[in-house]
């Protein structure tokens, strides 16, 4: 069998019945992606609200919806969907607000530690939410074509994860960061971590050691981190979002080499951000005989946000019947997350002296 490029599945089905959006938080991320991805999908935004209120007017009267007063006026939209663009501090309040038995997608990451992920765990468990962590990246187009091409057999048995990243992030866009203890991993590797756990299962442990850089104050921007699979597989991130010497020999790339085949990914977004550059997925299949370039129907920003909006809606509908990253799940994200931290902070194996 030929492998054909153009049979990977690479959206996600839209509900038939969308309900209304109500979006909580005012930031830049509402604005550059959840609106732009809801709108190109046909799913309707009620409103949204933030406690900076002329914030919020600003970016509602943009986008033609309305700006609520208050938490409980917002969380008060009959038969919406509640979107949390918060703040990790800021989910547990808003969770405690939102009716019983409520649709709701809760911004990466679950809290701002594994202690207050078991909190959000809990308060969703009690108030028997149908919540969801936006961890989009499994929803992006190039993704949910590699997926499918190792469903399908097309890298037999994956054994190497390799995700390498040398770039100049502009952290200053995200004010909120300063003085957070945690970011790096926190607040953008967790993405990669999250992918890794669909693809690869739970590792069995984690090395990883997070640092910032002489140049700022952000509590960490660069990861090198090794996910334990065992003997089989090896799995490695090198993370260094401060490579600020032009964009020639930057990069951000995952390579996945399997048994009969491999898959390069470029994840376009994260280059010369926010404007972006395009994401790309090529594929050495089994039996091929060179890279195959998959022609993608979409990015990172904004169409994995229609994706993960989308299957959200349909479980609360009853159309689906899994909830990816389910809060369930998330929890496990961020377990992996907290273990990373910790081999973070525990000391290396020592070196021998000399006898």
């Amino acid at each position: 069998m030929t492998f054909d490029p153009k049979t990977l599945s690479q959206s996600w089905p839209l509900p038939s019945n969308p309900r209304p959006i109500v979006t909580f938080g005012a930031g830049s991320i509402v604005g550059d992606a959840h609106f732009p991805a809801y709108r190109k999908a046909g799913l309707p935004v009620a409103g949204l609200y933030d406690p900076d209120l002329a914030k919020a007017k600003a970016l509602a009267e943009k986008w033609g919806v309305a700006a609520y007063a208050s938490v409980e006026e917002a969380a008060g939209v009959d038969g919406a969907i509640f979107d949390l663009a918060t703040p990790p501090a800021a989910h547990r309040a808003v969770l405690e607000t939102l009716p019983e038995g409520a649709g709701v997608l809760i911004q990466k990451p679950m809290g701002a530690d594994l202690t207050a992920a078991t909190e959000i765990l809990d308060i969703c468990r009690r108030r028997h939410l149908k919540a969801a962590v936006n961890f989009q990246l499994r929803f992006a187009p190039m993704m949910l074509a590699l997926k499918d091409a190792i469903a399908k057999g097309w890298l037999g048995e994956v054994v190497d994860f390799d995700a390498w990243l040398a770039l100049d992030t502009p952290w200053s866009l995200w004010a909120f960061l300063k003085g957070l203890p945690r970011i790096e991993i926190t607040m953008h590797s967790i993405h990669y971590l999250d992918l890794i756990r669909q693809l690869l299962g739970d590792p069995q442990g984690v090395h990883a050691k997070s640092i910032g850089h002489p140049s700022h104050e952000m509590a960490q921007t660069r990861t090198s981190a090794i996910l334990d699979y065992g003997d089989r597989v090896r799995c490695a991130l090198s993370i260094n979002h401060d490579h600020r010497f032009g964009r020639k020999h930057q990069a951000c790339e995952f390579r996945i080499s399997g048994t009969e085949g491999a898959a390069y990914l470029q994840l376009g977004v994260n280059l010369n951000y926010p404007e972006g550059e395009p994401d790309i997925l090529e594929i050495y299949p089994k039996g091929g005989d060179g890279w195959v370039s998959v022609p993608l129907e979409g990015k990172w920003f904004p169409d994995a946000f229609v994706g993960r909006m989308a299957n959200l809606q349909r479980f609360v509908a009853g159309e689906d019947h899994e909830l990816v990253s389910s809060v369930e799940d998330g929890w496990l994200t961020m377990a992996l997350v907290e273990a990373a931290y910790q081999s973070s902070a525990d000391p290396a194996t020592p070196i021998a002296g000399r006898p």
